[in-house]
Formats: structure tokens, C-alpha cells, sequence
């Protein structure tokens, strides 16, 4: 696979080819990916709630951030990698979003950061793409500040809330974003944004089919949602965790009954090395 760069993404997006991203927050799963071919890997701060058990992506730090996006850029040469900006990173003004951006790429070694918002956080977005870091937005349902809207819910329905969203892509692609994703919005919706972004294409979750690439949380389309909980949005390519809970079955059967480890998986002595040990002892 070719190295995969916001040039040669943007390339792929205008020849009508659709961009391919994943989730990944370690080292293994990394690897996988990368070996699969996929485009994009972002080390969502999703990992709070697939990876830390958290209830949600508030706790999320950024050294949570870095420790995993290190993780996954370890494993990866060709795969474009995205990490995270998470809550409170870079709310609080430009110095901080870019001191934050700033990290995330020198110690995570990614090669772009993502930040939730439109029009609020335009100008975090500017700042940073001014200082040579490229970014990702992320508008329509945004988990970070999902209380503010009642919850993981789809947002766009009303012409009010449509608009809202169609302003904050537009406002994220003046600020200098090379990419946005649209999550949760109405297909008519996410395709008609799409139609009016000249430089910056649209990455879909829960967003139709008329994105410029689509996106989903490797844990959802392997199967390995603890509960079987499956957003609509949602397709399973495999039922990974069935899978790996009948391996740690099988595992514990294999050991309690004395059949693992069998012979050819234990290493042998010289038997005069063993007859010495015990007469020795």
C-alpha cells in the first residue's frame, strides 16, 4: 500500500474513490489495520468508553491521548493516523488548542488532530493548520458535548439545527481543515454538505452513503461491543468477540484437562543435565 497523505487523500476523494477510516487505539489492532489497507486511522477518544470503561468521552485526558495514538503510530508507515483532541484540550482558546495539537503530534506521532465543533472552535482551527498541523473537524453529533444537546442523538432534523451544522462545515473548511466528519446527520444532509465543501471532504458515521469516505469504531464493525449493543448505523463484518470468547473457553477447557500444553509445545533437556540436577538434589 501507498503512503497515504493529505495529498494523496485528497487525490483519491477527487478521482471519486471513497476514503477508508478506522478506529484503533493499540499497538495489535494497528498493525491489522495497516496490513488491511485501510486509508485512515483515528485514535478516537472513543477509547474512553472501548479501551477505559468510562461511560463517556468527558474523562478522556490528553495523556490518555498520547500514550494511544504512540501506540498506534508504532505499528503504522503507510496508514494516515488522526488523533484526537479531547475535552478541555482546546476549549479554552488558540494557545491552548495549538500547545495541545502541538503535543499530540510530537509525542503521538500522528499526522493530523481532530477537534469537535464548527463555528466555536474555528478559530483553534486556523491557528493550528497556520502553525503546520493539519486537521480534521467534526460536526453534527458531537459526544463531547453531547449533554448539551439531550444525548447521543441524531442531530439535523430541524431547519434550524440543519443549518447549524451546514454553517459549522463551511465555517471548518474556511478555518483550513483538510477533512470534516459529519456523525449523525440525515443522508440528504450529509450529501448536500458534501456538494458544497470545495477543499475539504466529508468523512461519514451514521451519514449515508453520499460521504466522501465513512468511518466507524473498530470495536462496532468487528462485533466486540461488550452487551451486543449495535447503533442502526452500524454494520458487523464480523462477530470478532464471539470468536475470542469461545478461544478463552476452549483455553480453559484445553488447560483444566491436561491436554494444553500438549508435548511439541515444551522444550527439552540433555537427560544428563536432568540426571545430574538430580542427584544434586
Amino acid at each position: 500500500m501507498a503512503k497515504n497523505t493529505v495529498l494523496t487523500l485528497a487525490k483519491q476523494v477527487a478521482e471519486g474513490q471513497k476514503v477508508t477510516m478506522v478506529t484503533s487505539y493499540d499497538y495489535t489492532m494497528a498493525s491489522i489495520v495497516e496490513a488491511a489497507g485501510i486509508n485512515m486511522i483515528l485514535v478516537g477518544d472513543s477509547l474512553g468508553m472501548t479501551m477505559l470503561g468510562y461511560d463517556d468521552t468527558i474523562p478522556v485526558t490528553m495523556d490518555d491521548m498520547v500514550h494511544h495514538t504512540r501506540a498506534v503510530t508504532r505499528a503504522t508507515s503507510d496508514t494516515f493516523v488522526v488523533g484526537d483532541m479531547p475535552f478541555m484540550s482546546y476549549q479554552l482558546g488558540v494557545e491552548q488548542a495549538l500547545a495541545n495539537a502541538g503535543r499530540l503530534m510530537k509525542e503521538g506521532g500522528c499526522q493530523a488532530v481532530k477537534l469537535e465543533g464548527g463555528v466555536r472552535c474555528a478559530p483553534q482551527i486556523h491557528t493550528i493548520v497556520e502553525a503546520g498541523i493539519p486537521v480534521v473537524g467534526h460536526v453534527g453529533m458531537t459526544p463531547q458535548s453531547a449533554n448539551s444537546f439531550g444525548g447521543f442523538k441524531v442531530q439535523g432534523k430541524s431547519t434550524e439545527n440543519a443549518q447549524r451544522i451546514v454553517d459549522d462545515a463551511l465555517a471548518v473548511e474556511e478555518a483550513g481543515a483538510f477533512a470534516v466528519v459529519l456523525e449523525c446527520v440525515p443522508r440528504d444532509l450529509a450529501e448536500f454538505i458534501t456538494s458544497k465543501l470545495t477543499h475539504c471532504f466529508t468523512i461519514g458515521i451514521g451519514a449515508g452513503a453520499g460521504c466522501d469516505g465513512q468511518v466507524l469504531v473498530a470495536q462496532d464493525l468487528l462485533g466486540m461491543t461488550p452487551g451486543g449493543f449495535k447503533p442502526k448505523f452500524v454494520r458487523q463484518f464480523a462477530q470478532v468477540g464471539d470468536a475470542m470468547r469461545q478461544a478463552y473457553v476452549d483455553y480453559a477447557e484445553a488447560v483444566q484437562s491436561g491436554e494444553f500444553p500438549a508435548f511439541e509445545n515444551g522444550f527439552k533437556m540433555d537427560p544428563e543435565v536432568m540426571d545430574q540436577i538430580r542427584r544434586n538434589n
